[in-house]
């Protein structure tokens, strides 16, 4: 098959690191500047659109030429952008009834390298693959130039544009900048040719674009009046600290802390939201608690999801691109862009319809005199923000404990399997293996429970007591010399995970280091091929570790180090792992691979995913006899092949508004 190259450069007023590449190609000014292009090995082309140049009809006729590969790097740009130009320009070929070319037709670069473990941006592979040829320095600087409005000034007489003969010397660094990067992906495709996306991946990853494509729906209303009632308040509460301190900036933190100091002698070294709560214990200063309860009311950061979402809203009332495919390449799981939806705000308020309502009306003080914290409440809306297209509703359905439920298939701890076969109550079920009471002796409230919680939570990868702090034990009333406890009593009811984390760790190591395949239950193979450890899962698909080697450490032996994005600098650094962490990641990519199978099939039977967060699809169905909640829970346990005696269960709701039930 052939292949065309691409690369373009555009211009529109919207900034779309702000509001996506969906509302960015809607912007009316938005053009395609320059289309640089190539097939299979020839030389790049530039045609100059911005010049009155035109797109020659060969390459227009391969666009919708279903045996011509389109690829480009982040293709979702591309292709967004193309199907928008081709849909406005009347052009030499016979416009197509639609213009969108149909994402079958379209490999993403980028989804390659992410599928491989590399970094996300087109420099940073191209950086870690040590290429001869590497992204030109100079672009940002003339994307900032000749892609975005520019401030009017008396020197550039006051235009809000450049344009090409503003400067056609940066105009021309320009085009070889859109050239080069078509060499630079089309040498990190030649680079990593050796792979080979899997097709059921091909599949989801077109599903990905059409729900991204088709976005979802918010309520314009909700989210323009959340905006205005929470900037009221907090202007009336930044008025109140002004009042009762006197100080002439309430938000910086040391005028703040020089009033407490005159006021009450005492020196404060912190107003964090984790400080201000022991603070109020230790003053009976009436001013000061108004003052502290004021600056916890401020720092419920309750509209930023508001505003992101006001930024990336269509013209049709519809938030697209919402998500980014195998954003996190160590497990293939999707990321969250622009709203961010997978971290949205949890809401417990009993009437979620009078509190919406309330906001809808844009009644302020009668949203502060039933609930009292307004940007709590706010907050705890966000999520209902996006709703069901007109005459439908939502299928809100997850996957229950689905990753307790795949480390005990993959592990075969019996008890576990019994009960995700039984009553489903794995909290209770584990504090009672780990002390030996009897599961109708441990409630919902007791002490036991919270336990077996937190353990579950924190220990299934190996964690110790710094990871049950940091599961928040301690705010449970735990004592921290409890934790160690804990730990021993969690490892000694799950001795087949603990087996578990042992067989992962050796098979990596030993798939390294003696060049092996190394095969352990369930077909997961660990492999080392072209640098990389991979680990094939029971799906077929693949998760890379970039440069694999091992190395010996004194006191643990040989340990498994690899190449790869650090979780918490974000930075490209040799990162060393161990059992545990790959128990982790396989456990989470069988998952998600789950949750890609439940989709497809959805899918098939003709239900529109628009969103999808962790382990939960969000479903857009029409009120039609035809579409149940019984039939996605029904689709939602059917046994998976590649998974045989993993036992996978449904829980779901149906609503107006997206919601946490």
């Amino acid at each position: 098959m052939r292949t065309l190259a691409i690369d373009i450069e555009t211009y529109s007023g919207e900034d779309i690191t702000k509001v996506g590449v969906y509302k960015y190609v809607d912007s009316p000014d938005f053009e395609i500047l320059l289309f640089a292009y190539a097939f299979d090995d020839e030389s790049v082309q530039v045609i100059d659109l911005a010049q009155g140049e035109e797109l020659p009809n060969e390459v227009l006729e391969a666009l919708y030429n279903s045996k011509i590969l389109k690829t480009a790097y982040n293709a979702q740009f591309e292709r967004v952008a193309i199907s928008k130009y081709m849909s406005t320009h009347k052009l030499g070929i016979k416009t197509p009834i639609n213009p969108n070319i149909p994402v079958q037709q379209w490999e993403c670069t980028m989804v390659k390298a992410s599928m491989l473990g590399m970094p996300l941006g087109l420099d940073k592979v191209a950086k870690v693959l040590h290429l001869e040829n590497q992204k030109m320095k100079a672009g940002k600087a003339l994307i900032n130039y000749f892609s975005k409005p520019c401030k009017p000034t008396k020197k550039n007489c006051g235009r809000t544009r450049n344009l090409p003969q503003h400067d056609m010397d940066k105009w021309n660094t320009f085009k070889e900048y859109n050239r080069r990067d078509v060499e630079v992906e089309r040498d990190i495709r030649n680079k990593i040719r050796f792979f080979e996306i899997p097709k059921e991946e091909k599949q989801m990853w077109y599903l990905d674009q059409n729900i991204n494509d088709m976005g979802i729906k918010l309520n314009i209303e909700l989210v323009v009046n959340a905006i205005n009632l929470n900037n009221t308040y907090t202007d009336r509460l930044m008025k109140q600290l002004k009042e009762i301190t006197g100080v002439e900036n309430p938000n910086s933190v040391t005028q703040l802390k020089k009033w407490i100091l005159d006021i009450t002698g005492i020196e404060v070294k912190s107003l964090s939201k984790t400080a201000i709560p022991e603070l109020l214990e230790q003053t009976d200063n009436s001013e000061l608690r108004k003052v502290l309860k004021i600056r916890q009311k401020l720092a419920k950061t309750s509209v930023k999801k508001y505003e992101a979402m006001n930024r990336a809203i269509c013209t049709d009332g519809r938030v697209r691109g919402l998500l980014q495919f195998y954003g996190a390449n160590r497990t293939g799981r999707w990321a969250g862009r622009l709203v961010q939806v997978q971290n949205l705000p949890k809401n417990k308020i009993s009437d979620l319809d009078l509190a919406r309502n309330i906001v809808i009306d844009n009644d302020l003080e009668l949203l502060e005199m039933l609930y009292g914290n307004v940007p709590s409440i706010l907050s705890q809306l966000v999520r209902t923000a996006f709703i069901a297209s007109n005459n439908s509703r939502f299928i809100v359905a997850d996957f229950s404990a689905i990753e307790a439920r795949v480390i005990a298939w993959l592990a075969n701890e019996k008890w576990r399997m019994q009960v995700f076969a039984t009553h489903g109550k794995i909290y209770e079920a584990s504090a009672s293996q780990m002390f030996h009471v009897p599961i109708e002796q441990i409630t919902k409230g007791s002490d036991l429970r919270a336990k077996g919680k937190v353990a579950e939570l924190a220990l299934g990868y190996q964690g110790g007591p710094g990871a049950l702090m940091a599961m928040g034990a301690l705010d449970m009333g735990i004592d921290e010399e409890e934790l160690q406890n804990i730990v021993d009593a969690w490892r000694n009811a799950n001795k087949a995970i603990v087996r578990l984390w042992r067989t992962i760790g050796n098979a990596a190591v030993k798939a390294v280091d003696q060049k092996i395949p190394v095969r352990i239950q369930y077909g997961i193979t660990f492999y080392y091929r072209k640098g990389f450890l991979f680990v094939r899962l029971p799906s077929g698909r693949d998760l890379a570790y970039m440069r694999a080697c091992v190395e010996n450490e004194p006191g643990f032996g040989k340990r498994l180090v690899y190449e790869g994005m650090d979780q918490t600098s974000k930075q490209w650094k040799r990162i060393t792992t161990y059992g545990g962490k790959l128990t982790e990641n396989i456990v989470q990519a069988i998952a998600r691979d789950c949750l890609r199978e439940t989709m497809l099939r959805l899918d098939e039977v003709g239900y529109k995913t628009v969103m999808h967060v962790h382990d939960e699809v969000i479903l857009d169905t029409p009120y039609d006899d035809k579409y149940s909640m019984g039939e996605v829970l029904k689709i939602m346990s059917e046994p998976i092949e590649w998974v045989p005696g993993l036992l996978l269960k449904g829980d779901g709701y149906e609503t107006k508004y997206y919601l946490k039930d």
